[in-house]
């Protein structure tokens, strides 16, 4: 993924849609683990990790709502420094690192009660999207919980077309016509293969069909909720 593109989108959005609010995803996957996990899956003092925590909107969220820290990571400077100024004002104990999440997680086997990978692995290559799930189960507590959310293929015509136009040398991948980088786009059992080994897979919420004008305009998403298997 470019680190000339973060850095330009950070300090002038031009693509992406850049807000401080939380994910609405975030917040529905909170409520339902919260209902649903045997015991409290966010622990007083526990740890967040956020794998492109972006200007820090979701792990600021969590860990203000659940009185938990954490480590946020992301390519951007501009980003991490927003991030940070954020997270002043609000007196949490959040740290943050600039650095490519295709490289080993700076955080020991078994410590992170929650991980939060939002629209992030969808940029990496074959190798380093799998290299990235192996290091999320190996930070993981057991039994502690992933959100996971990206692009899916399945019933998403739109992406299919993209793929077709403008392929990237990598099957169910393109190159971005508009911000010209790659970006992947997984099937279920895509997730599936990838996850399946170390977590337990509790829910699949893909977004509605996107459609304007009687046709598809904008790729679907998954949210995947993940509990960690023990080992």
């Amino acid at each position: 993924m470019s680190k000339t593109f973060w850095e330009k989108e950070y300090k002038d959005p031009r693509h992406l849609a850049m807000s401080d609010e939380p994910a609405e995803d975030l917040i529905h996957f909170a409520k339902w683990t919260v209902r649903n996990a045997e015991w409290n899956p966010f622990p007083k003092d526990g740890f967040t990790l956020d794998i492109g925590c972006g200007n820090g909107r979701n792990i600021i969220n969590l860990c203000e709502e659940y009185n938990m820290h954490g480590l946020g990571i992301d390519i951007s400077s501009t980003a991490i420094e927003q991030a940070t100024n954020k997270t002043k004002t609000k007196n949490l104990k959040i740290n943050y690192v600039i650095m490519e999440v295709k490289d080993r997680l700076p955080i020991e086997d078994a410590t992170c009660d929650v991980v939060l990978d939002m629209m992030t692995s969808h940029f990496l290559n074959e190798a380093d999207r799998k290299s990235l799930a192996l290091e999320i189960a190996r930070v993981t507590k057991p039994y502690g919980w992933v959100m996971f959310k990206t692009f899916i293929m399945d019933g998403d015509s739109h992406a299919k077309r993209l793929i077709k136009e403008f392929p990237a040398g990598e099957e169910g991948s393109y190159i971005h016509p508009k911000i010209k980088v790659a970006e992947h786009v997984f099937t279920e059992q895509e997730i599936y293969d990838l996850f399946s080994p170390n977590f337990k897979i509790f829910k699949m919420l893909k977004s509605y069909k996107h459609v304007l004008d009687g046709k598809p305009h904008k790729r679907r998403t998954v949210s995947v909720y993940l509990e960690r298997k023990r080992d």
